[in-house]
């Protein structure tokens, strides 16, 4: 597979528990897992992360010690290659969602994948893709203040003959029956709720409430599933934590640019998905990126795993303290 030039998307998952000496090397190897035959494992001490190239360039399983961040359908063992079928876990995509055109072979195709010499491992998307953007991603795995880390590098490049206007988007998937927590930051939302909730017909209600979503100490927190599953934020604080039933917090890290454009919709800068059901979906959002033909653009997440005590009946997040478990615990990387 030959390399392209790379918009980086860093992604780091902490050791779990404690962490892994520094001189340890990454290894990366071919292995069977939930009915795909040709994923890739990487580990470094209790790290480990499972790429599919076979189904849409994706992470089925990132975890340390045990302790995953994804959820993945048990549905998928039945993968049989060119049938359709569920792509959960870690994925990524691109939008704006109503405008982006249909990438089919990107969201659920066979990718290349390649493993360098220093066991980074990249993924890249069939080049005949209807939808006109060819996708890279890198995974590596790297040690971080005694905790090992994932690194995810996507590649949005303009692949048709005429300008696009893409955004990076994420779309992974993690256990249901956790709490949500989104920092507001300290710009004022273009939202009276503070939210979005994408109501039926396409219709985007600024003003909704519900008993669900909680407003506290600068913080939203979804407490369960809402009237409505869909929500968008326009937060510029570049985080979201998702404290599971298991102690542990996932929480996403990333930049946002408060003097660019944001194409979706709503201009929204990270969006969350919670049905009813076993799975919440946890969605960063990049800026608008004009690209002309052979142009690339870039955008950075980190994902850690942190233990954190989830609240029992009667009782809240400490809010505060998980805001500076963040802040010391975890960083962006790029």
């Amino acid at each position: 597979m030959t390399s392209r030039p790379l918009a980086v998307a860093a992604l780091v998952l902490s050791a779990w528990p404690g962490g892994t000496a520094a001189a340890e090397e990454p290894t990366a190897r071919e292995v069977a897992f939930h009915g795909y035959t040709k994923a890739v494992e990487l580990k470094l001490g209790t790290a480990r992360a499972v790429l599919c190239p076979q189904a849409g360039g994706r992470v089925l399983e990132f975890s340390a010690g045990g302790t995953d961040a994804l959820w993945l359908d048990p549905a998928e063992k039945g993968w049989k290659p060119g049938a359709a079928g569920p792509i959960t876990a870690g994925r990524f995509d691109y939008g704006p969602e109503l405008t982006a055109p249909r990438h089919p072979k990107a969201w659920a195709g066979e990718w290349a994948a390649e493993v360098t010499p220093a066991n980074t491992v990249k993924l890249t998307s069939p080049a005949d893709d209807p939808g006109g953007v060819r996708l890279v991603r890198e995974f590596r795995l790297v040690p971080h203040g005694g905790r090992v880390g994932l690194s995810c590098t996507q590649t949005m490049t303009n692949a048709s003959k005429e300008t696009r206007e893409v955004c990076h988007w994420g779309r992974s998937f993690s256990p249901g029956g956790g709490v949500c927590v989104i920092p507001l930051g300290d710009r004022p939302s273009r939202f009276p709720s503070k939210y979005a909730m994408y109501e039926e017909g396409a219709v985007i209600n600024v003003k909704a409430a519900d008993e669900n979503i909680r407003e506290r100490d600068g913080f939203l927190e979804i407490l369960a599933p809402p009237r409505k599953p869909k929500l968008g934020f326009d937060t510029y604080a570049g985080w979201l934590a998702y404290v599971m039933p298991n102690n542990t917090a996932f929480v996403k890290r990333f930049k946002t640019y408060p003097d660019r454009v944001y194409n979706e919709a709503a201009g929204l800068t990270l969006s969350v998905w919670y049905p009813t059901g076993p799975r919440i979906e946890l969605e960063p959002i990049g800026p608008r990126e004009r690209l002309r033909p052979g142009e690339s653009a870039s955008f950075t997440e980190d994902w850690w795993l942190v233990p954190h005590p989830f609240p029992k009946a009667g009782q809240r997040i400490d809010l505060k303290a998980l805001a500076d478990q963040v802040e010391k615990e975890t960083a962006v990387t790029r």
